[in-house]
């Protein structure tokens, strides 16, 4: 028989509870190691979904439908804006910390930030553990929020629109750094993005909204 898949989603429904419907009807599978592209236009709730998946959607949303995560797998995101999600007062070594501090407490043994940033992509890990968010290119802030995601050992990793202001030769290199992570670390992707034709280079296959 086929194994499971990692991530069921089944009917999934989004909406605020005044009544006015997101999402309606989504039904998504995402399989180990396996990379899967959402597209869709801007404002169709590509990210609400993602959100949702992980629980962070405020209290004035309402979901409903069924979401299965199998095998005790965890998840993580990537966000937008690298710069928004970092804490500017803290240093990238304090920040990737934080979060192996996080995962030894449920009883993983902590790992290494500077190998997280280089399995990241990152070359100067040195430089680059030193230093504060404002200190570093928009390129070097996502090879560092995608370090953070991969601290928390998650078996998929849901990435809002990363390839979003990129130029092609960077587009290049991370959509080859998201097929290494799946090849060599048997990591899962949801990669959400408006570019079909950049989705379609990366992931084993496109879902549309």
């Amino acid at each position: 028989m086929p194994a499971a898949p990692l991530l069921e989603v089944r009917d999934l429904s989004i909406g605020f509870r005044a009544g006015r419907n997101i999402l309606t009807g989504i039904s998504l599978s995402i399989g180990r190691a396996a990379i899967v592209g959402l597209t869709g236009p801007s404002g169709r709730g590509k990210t609400t979904l993602a959100m949702a998946l992980l629980q962070l959607l405020p209290p004035e949303y309402e979901v409903r439908g069924e979401i299965h995560l199998h095998g005790g797998a965890r998840m993580a995101m990537i966000f937008q804006d690298p710069l928004l999600a970092l804490n500017p007062v803290l240093t990238v070594r304090r920040q990737i910390s934080e979060v192996l501090r996080a995962r030894a407490v449920t009883g993983d043994t902590q790992g290494d930030p500077a190998e997280l940033l280089a399995l990241a992509g990152v070359a100067d890990t040195a430089r680059v553990l030193r230093a504060y968010p404002h200190q570093l290119s928009g390129g070097e802030l996502q090879r560092v929020t995608i370090a953070q995601a991969l601290a928390a050992r998650p078996a998929l990793i849901l990435a809002d629109e990363p390839f979003t202001a990129l130029d092609a030769p960077r587009v290049v290199a991370l959509s080859a750094l998201f097929r290494r992570l799946r090849d060599e670390n048997g990591t899962s992707f949801l990669l959400i993005g408006h570019d079909a034709a950049v989705l379609q280079a990366t992931a084993d296959r496109v879902e549309r909204l």
